[in-house]
């Protein structure tokens, strides 16, 4: 006699055996033929390469390979002769028709990849920019410039291959001489041209020279007043690369800046009624490092005087860490003026933002917040900003600075922050909070 229950258990066994000899199979069917594989990867080659030494690997990893530096065939172990890669449009073709037969496997067709471009290519177009911007050939350049745009978004390598053959120089001259030509005449080339620009940095000095002169900034700044929210972002990001990266003393680019008139509303209406965090970040190291130069302190009241301070207090309050940093960074140099630092001693939210920043979203932040408190709390005659710091916790979070670490700078300033705010030990209560110092490490 069999029980029913032990009926039952031995049909799932016998399903499971079934099941799990299925499986089996199918992994036998599947595996991959080794002519298939990529002796570097193991996988299933994608883009197969024949190198001088008759071995086939797959695009991706054999360029790995050597621009990690080797010069050998991984397989044979043999100096390569040269580094050229011909495709095997043989292997390619078997490899597409296997991935149909075993379709129903659920395996993807490998699409036939594009050929990468070479410098010599890329040497061509450039050498047809370069003449069409010559003869002012405003479509014809459009054109060719279209067409990088369009290799350069195939694949990361096409982009490489671009930017290292001087393709940045030969935009930025095409840049400055079609600005200077017409900005009306030629926008649709120029927004061409500065949208490729935005990842095409280092530029080289002579790349930066063509894209900081007169004509280019001019042409940048008209694209800032516009309304064109996408080349707004992308002009944000050519100025904060070209300022962030420049081989030339940025401060040339500064006062060519500072002599445009509306940069400075265009920049704060970017922040004020923002496009994306990219265009925010990019505009905020922009107007950090033009309040950097010895020519800004015109510049520094205006953005005041446009409410500036509070964007960025407010920019703090729930900002991501990139954002807090930049807008720590504006903040910090906005203050080096007297009209900064009495903007920010009246807003509430100055002290309890800078108390809270500290320790809490990167080194260079803490710094900021730091150097900005100590601006405030030495060159106030009020000692109304003292007080609401050492109230919102400041004297234990800067012990905590020290304890940690910091540079020597920020260091001589905590130390003189310190020395202020102990003259109110008898008026305060902040200093006996057992909590403040519960985290503090004993030397001993």
């Amino acid at each position: 006699m069999i029980f029913p229950w032990k009926k039952r258990r031995a049909e799932r066994r016998c399903v499971a055996r079934k099941n799990e000899t299925l499986e089996g199979n199918c992994d036998l069917e599947l595996m991959i033929p080794k002519h298939f594989q990529c002796p570097i990867s193991l996988d299933l080659m994608k883009d197969p390469v024949t190198l001088s030494t008759g071995i086939t690997y797959d695009r991706e990893s054999i360029e790995r390979w050597i621009e990690a530096g080797n010069q050998t065939c991984p397989v044979t172990n043999q100096v390569l002769k040269n580094f050229d890669q011909i495709p095997n449009h043989s292997i390619r073709k078997m490899i597409q028709d296997w991935c149909v037969e075993k379709k129903s496997y659920g395996v993807e067709r490998i699409p036939t990849p594009r050929i990468p471009i070479i410098p010599c290519e890329v040497w061509e177009i450039t050498s047809k920019i370069a003449d069409a911007t010559t003869r002012k050939d405003g479509k014809k350049c459009q054109e060719l410039v279209g067409k990088i745009r369009n290799l350069a978004r195939e694949s990361e390598r096409n982009k490489k291959c671009i930017v290292e053959n001087g393709v940045g120089f030969v935009l930025s001259s095409s840049f400055e001489s079609f600005a200077g030509d017409s900005m009306e005449k030629h926008e649709i080339l120029l927004k061409e041209i500065v949208s490729a620009l935005t990842w095409m940095f280092p530029l080289g000095i002579e790349g930066q020279s063509k894209l900081g002169s007169s004509k280019s900034l001019r042409c940048i700044a008209w694209f800032l007043k516009g309304e064109d929210l996408s080349i707004k972002q992308h002009a944000t990001i050519v100025l904060k690369e070209l300022l962030s990266n420049s081989l030339l003393d940025h401060q040339i680019f500064v006062d060519g800046l500072l002599e445009i008139e509306g940069v400075s509303e265009a920049l704060f209406k970017i922040l004020k009624v923002p496009i994306g965090p990219t265009s925010t970040n990019a505009t905020l190291m922009v107007i950090y490092y033009v309040l950097q130069s010895k020519s800004s302190e015109n510049l520094a009241s205006r953005f005041v005087d446009f409410g500036l301070v509070s964007l960025v207090l407010e920019m703090l309050v729930d900002g991501e860490k990139s954002t807090s940093e930049k807008a720590l960074g504006v903040l910090e140099s906005l203050c080096n003026w007297e009209e900064g630092r009495e903007m920010a001693c009246k807003n509430a939210l100055t002290m309890p933002l800078l108390v809270k920043k500290i320790l809490r979203v990167s080194e260079m932040a803490t710094e900021f917040a730091v150097s900005t408190l100590w601006k405030l709390c030495k060159n106030v005659e009020d000692e109304s900003p003292v007080i609401e710091a050492l109230g919102a916790g400041v004297f234990q979070k800067l012990l905590v600075v020290l304890q940690v670490g910091c540079g020597e700078k920020t260091k001589e300033k905590i130390t003189e922050l310190l020395k202020l705010m102990n003259h109110y030990r008898d008026r305060l209560d902040c200093f006996d909070s057992s909590t403040g110092f519960k985290y503090i490490q004993r030397p001993y």
